[in-house]
């Protein structure tokens, strides 16, 4: 008997998927879970969140660059928080439906 997407998801933890959401960042609870998808989308934002802090701070005055610097981590936070509800959403919606 082969276990589906769906089987998986909802035999996971769902704590485990949000601390690893939130403390590492960067979707690491999708590895958990064995979603790819949803890792692969939330590390091109997190990829594009980084160059384009980057690209705009190039020419950032010294003055400006702890705003920056706030701004980038308050973007990662909001990811991290965002994708942690997700997973959780996720188990949750799976451990319903079966």
């Amino acid at each position: 008997m082969t276990t589906t997407r769906e089987q998986i998801l909802a035999a996971s933890a769902g704590w485990v998927a949000v601390v690893l959401n939130l403390v590492p960042g960067l979707g690491s609870g999708y590895l958990y879970q064995r979603r790819w998808r949803a890792y692969w989308i939330t590390s091109a934002l997190a990829t594009s969140w980084f160059v384009a802090g980057a690209v705009l701070g190039q020419q950032a005055e010294a003055a400006a660059e702890a705003q920056n610097q706030l701004v980038g981590l308050a973007g990662l936070l909001a990811l991290a928080a965002v994708t942690a509800t997700e997973a959780g959403l996720a188990v949750k919606k799976a451990r319903q439906a079966s």
